[in-house]
């Protein structure tokens, strides 16, 4: 595990959103490897064995069983907009245990929920943090929710980031009604999230700098000591330049007739500086959010006067994050112990 502070430059505004962000160290991972066959397109073994770490670490991450919350508690009327509560293991201190908003990922699509990261919500409950694992809406529903092959619409605007704004200003006071007084420390309020889901664990963050008008814009900082995002997409312009995801911002942001107009009220990387702590974790070999988009996010706050710090993992990809197998894990809960305690 290796941490990488951005550094802090003098305030001045971010590069116009056609910049292009700035590209990650030289990747090496892709040369020719020693027994490659004749024929063979170099870097093709080396590609093709990072394909299969890929798909083992996503088969591990998902191969756990969803595990029951001890709670689920409503922050709104539609079926979607509830937070499953994990409860903290005592630590024996006498005092309400930090309270984290972990956001699921899946590229904003309906076909993942927040079921595949509740082995990790219930891992980081194990650390001694109140867990509420935010369920929001995604994507778009199967036509008359008949069998067959899901739409490939990522996100609902603006539903999506009505739900993430409702939920997080709705949990601290949820949090502790539901697990009850001592159970939970409210002033101890951290945000996360995995790949879309750190996308909008940064953008709630955030909220404050959000353009004037914007309908989710908030007259001061939100109550968290910090934001831990897990291979996030946190630079949308980095992102839509390179697929991330099958083209899912594009999605999410409604197609492309809209996304200049959307991208400053969506965009993390376009919403600095917060004057809120932040701290990405990506693994280093991750192939399905790259890490050359959470440099462009680093390289926006640096240039905006605000630190990020970074923790770049070695040999892992994009699904360590979140299995609670990997050791990964209890780098992403060290990161938020740092934060909280």
């Amino acid at each position: 595990m290796t941490h990488d502070p951005a550094t802090t430059k003098p305030a001045a505004p971010r590069p116009p959103a056609t910049a292009a962000p700035v590209e990650p160290a030289a990747d090496t991972t892709g040369a020719a490897v020693p027994g490659e066959r004749a024929g063979v397109a170099p870097g093709a073994v080396a590609a093709a064995r990072r394909a299969a770490a890929a798909a083992a670490e996503e088969a591990s991450a998902f191969a756990h069983p969803a595990v029951p919350p001890d709670a689920t508690a409503a922050y709104g009327e539609h079926p979607e907009q509830v937070v499953d509560f994990y409860r903290p293991r005592a630590d024996g201190s006498g005092r309400g245990a930090p309270l984290v908003a972990l956001l699921h990922g899946g590229a904003w699509r309906a076909r993942y929920d927040r079921a595949h990261i509740s082995p990790l919500a219930a891992r980081l409950a194990g650390r001694g943090f109140a867990v509420a694992s935010v369920e929001y809406r995604r994507g778009a529903p199967p036509p008359d929710a008949q069998d067959g092959p899901e739409p490939p619409v990522a996100g609902r605007w603006p539903e999506t980031f009505d739900d993430v704004a409702a939920a997080v200003d709705a949990l601290p006071a949820l949090a502790v009604r539901t697990l009850g007084t001592g159970v939970v420390d409210p002033r101890r309020f951290l945000l996360s999230g995995h790949s879309a889901g750190g996308h909008l664990a940064l953008w709630a963050a955030a909220r404050h700098v959000l353009p004037p008008g914007s309908p989710w814009r908030t007259s001061s900082p939100p109550p968290v000591r910090g934001v831990v995002a897990l291979a996030p997409i946190a630079d949308l312009t980095s992102a839509i330049r390179l697929g991330v995801c099958s083209d899912a911002v594009t999605q999410l942001l409604g197609g492309p007739g809209h996304v200049a107009a959307r991208l400053p009220h969506a965009d993390p990387a376009a919403l600095l500086p917060t004057g809120v702590a932040v701290t990405v974790v990506h693994g280093a070999t991750d192939t399905e959010v790259p890490p050359a988009v959470s440099r462009a996010y680093a390289a926006a706050a640096a240039a905006a006067g605000e630190e990020v710090t970074a923790v770049w993992l070695p040999g892992r990809g994009h699904f360590a994050l979140i299995d609670p197998a990997s050791p990964a894990v209890s780098a992403v809960a060290d990161e938020l112990d740092q934060l909280a305690w």
